[in-house]
């Protein structure tokens, strides 16, 4: 780091340090004196004048100087490390047109990335075992493709659209909620680094060590979804924080897509109610790549993955192709049936029924649910 870089970077450490100056506020005063350095030694009477409130004015002298202090450190420990602030030939073009666009990002990784089209998938932390497989193979597929996979390092099905885009040999985009040193869920502290050392990016627009603080994911969703081109929300329930994402890429002017389901799947309803609400109902990634295909011009490759596209429906075989196993898989279809319907449709005895189930449920063509229904997934959307 040039001393040049160093002090600007300062500068814009201590302004994202100071209390109440949030990115709205902050763009007033860049528009009023151009830069951080200026803002930074501009009077009290010129933050006045740019409509600054006193409150914020007098927080301006009691800046956390060892959190500035630690956020160098950072960026001076590992070349890996990188400060993105909105002046930077690297800020991304699609998060800058936010009007509360995050000042400075703190980044791991390929910065180059951000100038990529990208791809949001989220969806519900305990997602079924079909959301995982629709979540990992999207994402495998539109890697594939050419587009970069962004989502937030959550549990469920963000975990599943990092982990389908690194299987693909893609590089993927993880936003956190935390600073760029806290990893969390601590769980996912080997996938934040698979993600890194195979070429990918973590970002976040808080400072090193700041926690998991509960509001910090809600504004964690508006970087995955101002980042990228579209959200694909996967499976979510109509309270889940999805839909905050995929609310916030509508009122951004991106594209919002669905992936329906049951009916009976509390984990569909959130689905229904965006696509009722204008989302675009997705069956396929090809369903994706067609609407987004004016933006993606230049980008886009030809696939690698055999057949058919992730999301299209394929035939099933079940367990030794014994005719009785198809039969009972027909029955079932695709919404969840409880093991006593099962058995008064298909004629068989329970316990036939029973020991069937548990023969396609290991040979992932079914899954059981915690109510005692089961209910039939897509095989070749299996690992």
């Amino acid at each position: 780091m040039t001393i040049h870089s160093r002090q600007n970077a300062i500068a814009w450490l201590t302004l994202l340090a100071m209390p109440g100056l949030g990115p709205v506020r902050l763009q007033a005063l860049l528009d009023a004196l151009g830069s951080a350095p200026a803002i930074l030694h501009a009077p009290d009477q010129a933050w006045r004048a740019a409509g600054l409130p006193p409150s914020v004015i007098a927080g301006r002298h009691s800046t956390d100087q060892a959190r500035v202090a630690a956020a160098i450190a950072w960026l001076e420990a590992d070349p890996r490390h990188h400060l993105i602030t909105w002046d930077d030939p690297n800020y991304p073009p699609l998060l800058k047109e936010l009007h509360d666009a995050p000042p400075v990002l703190f980044a791991i990784g390929d910065v180059s990335l951000l100038a990529q089209p990208q791809l949001a998938i989220v969806g519900s932390r305990h997602p079924t075992t079909g959301g995982r497989k629709h979540a990992r193979a999207f994402s495998q597929h539109l890697s594939r493709c050419g587009m970069i996979i962004t989502s937030g390092l959550a549990q469920g099905v963000d975990a599943e659209a990092h982990i389908g885009a690194l299987r693909a040999g893609s590089p993927t985009i993880a936003v956190m909620g935390t600073g760029p040193d806290i990893v969390y869920p601590r769980a996912h502290r080997q996938l934040a680094a698979d993600i890194v050392d195979r070429g990918g990016l973590l970002l976040s627009e808080y400072l090193p060590g700041t926690g998991p603080h509960r509001d910090n994911f809600p504004r964690r969703n508006r970087i995955i979804s101002g980042l990228s081109l579209g959200t694909l929300v996967v499976e979510a329930s109509v309270k889940s924080g999805s839909l905050i994402t995929a609310r916030l890429a509508s009122e951004q002017g991106r594209e919002v897509f669905a992936i329906p389901g049951s009916i009976h799947n509390p984990l569909a309803r959130g689905c229904h109610r965006l696509i009722r609400d204008g989302a675009k109902l997705v069956e396929t990634a090809d369903d994706i790549l067609e609407e987004l295909s004016h933006k993606l011009h230049g980008y886009l490759v030809e696939s690698e993955a055999p057949g058919r596209t992730a999301g299209s429906e394929a035939p099933e075989t079940a367990p030794a192709c014994d005719p009785e196993y198809a039969a009972l898989l027909a029955h079932l279809g695709y919404d969840p049936l409880h093991i006593d319907e099962l058995v008064e449709s298909s004629g068989l005895t329970p316990e036939a029924v029973s020991s069937m189930l548990l023969m396609l449920e290991l040979d992932g063509q079914v899954e059981s649910l915690p109510d005692g229904r089961y209910v039939r997934i897509l095989k070749h959307l299996a690992e």
